[in-house]
């Protein structure tokens, strides 16, 4: 018979037969707790041990008394042992339609708050799935869930279309043109032209795509640009004086309250409103169709909880 492994050595069996020689402070008594010959009992021990090339046990006592290394053996041990209980658990939920992980993409205008109060929501349901989350701009968004990067996208463009894709509206979102008070725009009396934005750097989230050129919106030619990464970095940048550029209205709006930026009326391209769609994958059949999806998808058929992803940005 080859000798164990130091993984081997680990096995829940040992572990457990480890645990009731330190509890019961003798291997005599162990093996009657067990049902084993004292003799096979010792024999098992010193096995461990020459697997792990350490002394568990001081055999010098009169109670079987652990090592500093058979403690923190046990110690550990019981954590891997609850680890594999909930392991068996969270395999025998999946097997009830329960998805291992799930992923979702959210745009850079959908709420942070109400991403993470959702996710709370979920998790203190119990379920096993494993939540991924990731943050995606423009067509990135869509892109992921195209890809098969995610399981569910938030804030893709309402007018989207795809066999395999299903889609339902999460809401309209108006945007305004805004500036910091400091920003040379902003004294400017008249509606703003074209010819006056020309002139002053506009700042852009950059599209999330990792395919083609993506997507660029109300960007004139020659005009200068600071790209940033999301939406809360093109607020900063603008609360900074740093460019002009449209924003989420909810999104500004409490900076806009506290004078901090200034909404400027366009003349040729107006304060305007799209419409956006949350969207998911089409299950081949009902029963493919995952419960974290499922769940998820019930939380969007709420009106409050649609327009808190849209509405519900907090000042930081």
């Amino acid at each position: 018979m080859a000798s164990p492994t130091p993984r081997s050595a680990l096995s829940p069996e040992n572990l457990g037969l480890l645990e009731a020689v330190a509890r019961l402070g003798s291997m005599a008594a162990a093996a009657r707790e067990l049902g084993m010959v004292p003799s096979a009992l010792t024999y098992r021990v010193r096995q461990i041990e020459d697997a792990l090339d350490v002394l568990l046990f001081d055999r010098s006592a009169r109670r079987a008394q652990l090592t500093p290394a058979g403690a923190e053996l046990l110690r550990a041990g019981q954590y891997l042992l609850d680890e594999l209980d909930a392991v068996a658990q969270r395999v025998k939920r999946v097997a009830t339609g329960w998805e291992p992980q799930l992923t979702i993409a959210a745009d850079a205008i959908i709420s942070h708050a109400t991403q993470f109060e959702l996710c709370e929501a979920f998790y203190a349901t119990g379920a096993p799935t494993r939540l991924k989350l990731r943050a995606e701009t423009l067509s990135g968004t869509m892109e992921a869930l195209q890809s098969g990067q995610a399981d569910l996208a938030l804030g893709v463009f309402a007018e989207i279309s795809l066999p395999e894709i299903q889609t339902a509206p999460l809401g309209p979102l108006r945007f305004v043109y805004a500036v910091a008070p400091h920003h040379p725009l902003a004294a400017v009396e008249h509606p703003l032209c074209d010819d006056d934005l020309r002139h002053h750097r506009a700042v852009a989230v950059a599209d999330s795509t990792v395919r083609g050129a993506g997507q660029t919106y109300n960007l004139l030619p020659g005009q200068e640009v600071l790209t940033v990464p999301t939406m809360r970095h093109k607020l900063e940048a603008q609360l900074r004086g740093m460019g002009g550029g449209f924003l989420p209205q909810p999104m500004a709006q409490p900076y806009i309250t506290a004078g901090l930026l200034v909404v400027k009326t366009m003349a040729q391209r107006p304060n305007h409103t799209i419409r956006l769609a949350y969207a998911w994958r089409r299950p081949r059949s009902a029963a493919d169709a995952g419960q974290a999806l499922r769940w998820w998808l019930d939380q969007l058929q709420h009106p409050t909880t649609r327009a808190a992803l849209l509405e519900n940005h907090h000042l930081t």
